[in-house]
């Protein structure tokens, strides 16, 4: 006679259950990619696209061009991509990292390099780097180039991490640079650590750049001669830097490609904090939220890095955990979306021909109606952030799969320890 099922195998069985059925389930109700948004097949987008990875941080990054929904063509001999925009010759402009390199001093051989790119896309044999310009790096984490902007009449403007700085490239030489430690306290030598990670920099006027400086949670405005002469989310006045030098984590956290709408006026992928943010300056001087989307199409945003005001006062937003790129208008309403494989890693969008202008429209204090980003959840938000920051996980996990997951790993282990109790 078979042995009555105790109550330590029940509860095992029960969580296996309730495992399976959250994977099941959640994955057959998950949503397409698709918003319901339609694009006339005479507006077709064309979208420039620098992914940084492929289910890696340091692997399997590209440039591509999306021809609406279909890829026209990719780049793919870095294994890191970032910054992309397209000159005026159609060539295109990337920031990049690469490894085995020779030429390395100050450093040992083999090395990352780090630098700029221009990509020929009609190349006879398909898209061929066409020229190079980098330096050695000490290692390959938290030392790229990011961002790289061409300027008028010739010459580059570019972010550099290694040594925190931005300077411009002329005729393949530095000609003009601005050192973070002119306003930041530095340590010893920048290369050593993840310091303030410079990783933006725009034209915004003539000889005046927008930068972002990501670990001081703020952007600053440099003028050639001048230095910094804005600074957007100000330093705090309290203890909680050694320099007191970093802005509120409340108004911005971790940013990534900030872009100058205009006097007064700043649209930024406020990345740590998981959404997209327009600040403009008060009658004070201080620059504060006006407009904020945390996510769109019923999804939150999972660390965005990208945001861009089209002319068409839509925005077009990279969402790189989530690996989409979303159009939305002024509302939050998706107009457009383009889902890449949920590996895919993403780090910025240009919408050609414009890329990203320095003067776009603003939206001001529009309402998102009706929109349908999600609510954080006290601690299952932060855990499943937590999570999805080490591991790829499907586009359709979210908060309840991630209890109900839990809540199976408890059954499971409290029928272990049971089902031990009674075979003793």
């Amino acid at each position: 006679m078979p042995s009555r099922l105790g109550t330590g195998d029940a509860l095992v069985v029960l969580g296996c259950l309730c495992l399976v059925l959250t994977v099941g389930v959640g994955a057959a109700l998950a949503p397409t990619s698709s918003t319901g948004a339609s694009t006339p097949a005479d507006d077709t987008p064309r979208t420039l696209v620098g992914v940084q990875g492929v289910g890696s941080y340091h692997d399997g990054g590209s440039v591509r061009l999306l021809d609406g929904g279909e890829e026209a063509w990719r780049e793919s001999s870095a294994p890191v991509y970032f910054d992309v925009t397209m000159l005026d010759n159609g060539s295109v402009l990337a920031g990049f990292m690469a490894d085995g390199y020779e030429d390395c001093r100050p450093y040992a051989p083999p090395c990352h390099r780090t630098g700029f790119r221009i990509i020929d896309p009609g190349a006879d044999a398909g898209p061929a780097v066409t020229y190079e310009w980098s330096f050695p790096v000490r290692n390959r984490v938290a030392s790229e180039v990011h961002d790289v902007e061409p300027l008028p009449g010739g010459g580059f403007v570019v972010a550099d991490m290694e040594h925190e700085r931005v300077f411009v490239v002329e005729g393949g030489e530095i000609t003009w640079e601005w050192e973070a430690s002119s306003r930041y306290e530095a340590p010893d030598d920048p290369t050593t650590q993840d310091w303030l990670h410079i990783n933006d920099v725009d034209r915004i006027g003539q000889g005046r750049f927008l930068v972002s400086v990501r670990n001081a949670n703020q952007l600053v405005v440099l003028e050639r001669g001048e230095g910094v002469v804005e600074v957007i989310n100000a330093d705090r006045d309290d203890d909680s830097d050694d320099d007191g030098l970093v802005g509120d984590p409340s108004v911005l956290y971790h940013q990534h490609n900030p872009q100058w709408l205009g006097d007064g006026a700043v649209l930024v992928a406020d990345s740590e904090n998981h959404r997209v943010v327009e600040l403009h300056r008060n009658d004070e001087g201080v620059w504060e939220p006006v407009w904020v989307l945390h996510g769109a199409a019923g999804q939150k945003f999972d660390w965005p890095r990208d945001a861009d005001r089209l002319p068409n006062g839509n925005t077009l937003i990279t969402d790189t955990r989530n690996a989409r790129l979303v159009e939305i208008n002024s509302t939050g309403t998706v107009v457009r979306e383009h889902q890449f494989d949920y590996r895919t890693l993403p780090y910025e969008a240009d919408r050609l021909p414009v890329g990203e202008p320095a003067g776009a429209p603003t939206y001001g204090d529009t309402p998102g109606d009706g929109v349908a980003t999600g609510e954080q959840v006290p601690v299952l938000t932060p855990l499943l952030r937590l999570i999805s920051a080490g591991v790829r996980l499907p586009l359709w996990v979210g908060e309840i799969h991630l209890l109900a997951t839990l809540v199976s790993l408890g059954l499971v282990g409290a029928g272990a320890v049971v089902r031990r109790r009674e075979d003793a």
